[in-house]
């Protein structure tokens, strides 16, 4: 499994990696968008709201149908696969400024792109990994500076046994916060609180 925060290059990445391994690549924002397995539209996050349920049996379906490695990409891919599906978890990590830059350029803006933001400096991916997981079968990778080819090498390499495997290294919060610069990201308000 591949997630993070939207943004942050799980789909390219993902695409990368399944090439090397020869797997099939489960990208979990295609397959809602493709086969509308949807509740409904959030207009104030302009996103769709997927089906968990509907999703996970479709997942599912396509994972019993394939013999090979599967890669499942998204960042709510946590919310519905089953751990005993999972042999790893890449919780991809980019430091905020850098993240800010990609969203942006995605067309992410005003409390969708600061709430994108929170989520990865509170490590609220790596979080939903953890408690979906468990942490023997969590790694992050920090994506910062890097392109999909060589985050997808880095996977790799952990797959391997060539590169360890962590997870709580990466501590955007602190970084900001040291940097005195954590008011300028941490600007997103709860959705109804304004």
């Amino acid at each position: 499994m591949i997630t993070g925060t939207p943004g942050i290059g799980k789909t390219a990445v993902s695409e990368q990696l399944a090439a090397k391994l020869d797997a099939l690549h489960i990208d979990l924002a295609d397959l809602v968008k493709r086969e509308r397995l949807t509740i409904g539209y959030d207009k104030r996050r302009q996103t769709l709201v997927a089906d968990e349920l509907k999703l996970k049996r479709r997942v599912q379906q396509i994972v019993e149908q394939h013999e090979g490695d599967v890669i499942i990409d998204g960042h709510y891919a946590p919310a519905i696969i089953l751990k005993t599906w999972v042999t790893k978890v890449f919780v991809l990590r980019c430091h905020p400024w850098q993240l800010r830059q990609q969203m942006e350029e995605r067309g992410f803006k005003d409390n969708k792109l600061w709430e994108n933001l929170a989520v990865e400096i509170l490590d609220i991916c790596l979080y939903d990994a953890i408690k979906a997981c468990g942490e023997e079968r969590v790694c992050e990778v920090n994506v910062t500076g890097k392109n999909s080819e060589e985050v997808a090498n880095d996977v790799l390499a952990i797959l391997k046994g060539t590169k360890p495997c962590v997870i709580k290294t990466i501590d955007w919060l602190g970084q900001l916060e040291k940097e005195k610069q954590l008011n300028s990201y941490l600007r997103w308000q709860p959705y109804g609180l304004r």
